[in-house]
């Protein structure tokens, strides 16, 4: 009331600074189930002018019924409109990560793709081709029944190596193998030894990830396989990251490469470009002469560090290349070894993340490539100007005739209609949910289940939400 200037006989001095907006939260009893009421003032060059009331009722209701029409008319004669406009949102959960069981905590993918498009023809309307759509991706790394569990415990095992080299203290991991990393090391330098130190043990290695993969879901097992041309260091890495559960462990095992390489027993070849400290000793060891490497504080930490990476790097350059994703160029702000080497780790990661996103797609949505390379491009730009953030949503626009096959047949998790004329305060809005749209309100379920895909009862709820206004003038 001391906002109305017409309210004169209260003799308030004018004029009066413009509260915030006010909002009541209700208990849902009264018929209506209102659950929320609001008032906000309405200013026009900076004097209150008016107050906008809003009312917000909930309910859970699976047998709903409202029609269209009824809403129109209900907001024209409430504010004493002639025509008005609905536009229509719709919201599609493609996909949302689970817990496998009581012990194993979901890793919070989601993927949802939001549609909002104008006139409005029905309820429930089917979102038209004419729509405007926008994927909504999150991911967190670490997805369980993903292709890329191997490649997610080498990077763990490379994270736990930079906060050693960083910290002193190093958290050895329980290992993945029976024998020990000594013994794996041996037995692979041995091999090298009888095959006069060129051949090659790559496809072993190779095809017993890709089985591991591959159990997985084998409808996928051609979607991320590991590389068929490892090198020397890259083997190494692959034996040790599952085996090293000590720094006794590294200075033994590297201890017995560098007399290897010191007899002449094997001659190891390398892919060009790596700049890691093994690398110099293996290229020294072609010529007959190497340097002296005191086994001591960090450098075996670091020794290992460095092959660790240089593998991820190929890994993953592997599969942007391969996909037809990204270009070197692209990727330059990820793999470069211009920066010190927790800076590359922290970039690693950024990339793994880019990765984790776009498998996740072409696992559960199967989009085409043009919408794969959009997706890549924007995670590659945004990581180049922002930190690691596995809680960002990225959004990418897309056509919904290329998204068409995810929606239309499909339910939506959420479905809005909202209603409105010239003002653009003063709406109507409608929306039909599959979860409570507040969250201080607790519904009974239904004595209604349903039975799921996955074969188990699970009682599902549709909730109504409405949301009208009627809007006060002062003057």
């Amino acid at each position: 009331m001391a906002h109305n200037p017409n309210m004169t006989h209260l003799k308030i001095n004018h004029p009066v600074t413009a509260l915030p907006p006010l909002w009541v939260r209700c208990d849902s009893s009264d018929p209506e189930g209102t659950c929320w009421l609001g008032a906000e003032l309405v200013t026009t060059n900076n004097s209150i002018t008016g107050i906008v009331l809003y009312t917000v009722s909930c309910k859970a209701d699976k047998n709903y019924s409202v029609n269209l029409e009824d809403l129109k008319s209900s907001h024209k004669k409430r504010h004493h409109l002639s025509t008005v406009t609905a536009r229509g949102s719709a919201q599609y959960e493609l996909f949302k990560s689970t817990a496998l069981d009581d012990t194993l905590a979901a890793s919070q993918t989601t993927i949802t793709l939001d549609i909002s498009w104008s006139p409005v023809d029905e309820i429930l309307q089917i979102p038209p081709l004419s729509s405007t759509a926008a994927l909504n991706i999150k991911v967190e790394s670490g997805e369980p029944r993903g292709p890329l569990n191997h490649l997610q415990r080498e990077l763990k095992f490379l994270l736990v190596l930079a906060d050693g080299l960083r910290t002193g203290v190093t958290e050895w991991p329980e290992p993945l193998e029976v024998k020990s990393a000594v013994e794996l090391v041996q037995e692979f330098l041995n091999d090298l030894n009888k095959l006069d130190g060129f051949g090659d043990s790559t496809k072993k290695d190779a095809e017993t990830v890709k089985h591991d993969s591959a159990a997985v879901d084998r409808s996928i097992e051609c979607l991320f396989t590991v590389r068929g041309d490892l090198d020397f260091a890259e083997q190494l890495w692959f034996k040790m990251s599952g085996s090293v559960i000590s720094y006794q462990d590294l200075v033994k095992c590297f201890t017995l490469i560098i007399q290897s390489l010191q007899r002449g027993d094997i001659q190891p070849w390398l892919h060009s470009g790596s700049n890691s400290l093994l690398s110099k000793l293996i290229h020294q060891s072609y010529h007959g002469t190497m340097d002296t490497v005191a086994l001591s504080g960090t450098i075996p930490v670091k020794m290992l560090l460095e092959i660790g990476l240089d593998k991820l790097k190929k890994d993953y350059i592997s599969f942007f290349i391969g996909q037809e994703l990204a270009s070197l160029n692209h990727l330059e702000y990820f793999i470069t070894a211009s920066v010190d080497i927790q800076e590359q780790v922290y970039r690693v990661q950024k990339l793994h993340h880019i990765l984790e996103m776009l498998v996740s797609c072409m696992l559960f949505i199967k989009p085409q490539h043009e919408l794969l390379f959009a997706l890549t491009q924007s995670c590659v730009k945004y990581y180049k100007q922002n930190p690691l953030d596995e809680q960002h949503i990225f959004q990418l626009p897309v056509r919904p005739t290329a998204v068409k096959s995810l929606y239309q047949s499909e339910k939506p998790q959420k479905w809005q209609v909202e209603i409105s004329g010239g003002q653009k305060k003063v709406k109507t809005v409608w929306q039909l949910s599959d979860s409570a749209p507040v969250d201080h309100l607790s519904f009974h379920k239904s004595d209604v289940s349903e039975l799921t895909l996955n074969g188990s009862l699970e009682e599902r709820m549709s909730f109504t939400n409405l949301v009208t206004c009627s809007q006060v003038h002062f003057k």
